[in-house]
C-alpha cells in the first residue's frame, strides 16, 4: 500500500486506509487466519485475495438486492474501496442450523435445522471474548437505540433470505453467518466487514452421504486442512453462477 495512505485500523484479517476522498476507506485483506479470539494464528497465501473477492461478488449482489452496504469497488484483488462507517461494536450471528457454541450453550443437537433463524447478538470487544449480549443491555450501554436494533435485525433477516437461495444454487448450504453494522456519514445503517468464508459456515450440498464437508474456516479451527482449496471452491462456484 503507497505510504500516502494512513493506516487508521488493523483488525486479525483487514487493515482499513485513508483515501483521498474523506467518505471512502481502502480496505486491504490480509493473509493471516485467526481463531478462538486469536488464540490460533496462522498465514495462508491468497487467503486474503480469496476473501476480498468473494465479499465483493457477495456485496454487489446485496446491492442489487436493495441491501445498503459499504462496498463501492475493489480497487485490485485484494483490496476494496469502501464508504468510511463508524463501526457499531455488535456481531450479528444468524443461525439457520444449530452447530458450534449454540450446540454447547442449549441442548440443541449438531446439525438440526431450526425452524425459524435464530439471531444471536455478541459485544464486539476482544477484552471480554465478545459475549452474548442481550437487547436491555445493549440498550443499557447505549449503543444504539432499539430502532436502530430493530433495523439491524430487519437488515439481517433479508439477507439472509437472498443469501441462503443463492447458495443453495451453487450446492452450499450457508448454515450460520456473522455480519457488522455502522453509521455511513448520513448516519444510516449500512452493511459493513466482508461476507466470505472467514465469517459464514458453509457445508458442501455435493456430499454423497451424511457427511459434512466444510467449505469455510472450520478447516482451520479444526484442523481439517484444505483451507485455501476450499475458498478457492467457493469462489469458482460463485464465478460460474454470478
Amino acid at each position: 500500500m503507497n505510504n500516502k495512505y494512513e493506516l487508521i485500523y488493523e483488525g486479525k484479517a483487514k487493515k482499513v486506509f485513508s483515501h483521498n476522498d474523506l467518505d471512502k476507506v481502502i480496505i486491504e485483506f490480509k493473509d493471516d487466519a485467526t481463531a478462538f479470539n486469536a488464540l490460533k494464528k496462522a498465514k495462508f497465501e491468497g487467503k486474503g485475495k480469496l476473501n476480498c473477492l468473494i465479499s465483493a461478488r457477495i456485496f454487489k449482489l446485496l446491492i442489487k438486492n436493495n441491501i445498503p452496504t459499504h462496498f463501492l469497488e475493489l480497487k485490485n484483488e485484494n483490496t476494496m474501496i469502501a464508504k468510511k462507517i463508524e463501526v457499531i461494536p455488535l456481531e450479528i450471528v444468524l443461525r439457520n442450523t444449530a452447530y458450534g457454541s449454540l450446540c454447547k450453550q442449549t441442548t440443541i443437537k449438531s446439525g438440526t435445522d431450526l425452524a425459524r433463524p435464530l439471531i444471536d447478538i455478541y459485544l464486539k470487544n476482544d477484552e471480554l471474548n465478545d459475549p452474548l449480549i442481550t437487547k436491555d443491555r445493549i440498550e443499557l450501554m447505549n449503543i444504539l437505540s432499539s430502532k436502530d436494533l430493530d433495523l439491524i435485525i430487519d437488515l439481517t433477516l433479508k439477507i439472509n433470505g437472498i443469501l441462503k437461495s443463492f447458495f443453495k444454487n451453487i450446492q452450499l448450504k450457508l448454515v450460520d453467518f456473522k455480519l457488522e453494522f455502522g453509521y455511513d456519514l448520513k448516519k444510516n445503517i449500512i452493511l459493513g466487514d466482508e461476507i466470505s468464508p472467514d465469517n459464514c459456515r458453509f457445508w458442501d450440498l455435493n456430499q454423497k452421504n451424511d457427511t459434512i464437508l466444510s467449505l469455510d474456516k472450520d478447516r482451520f479451527r479444526n484442523d481439517l486442512g484444505g483451507l485455501i482449496e476450499a475458498y478457492s471452491e467457493i469462489y469458482r462456484r460463485i464465478n460460474n453462477f454470478l
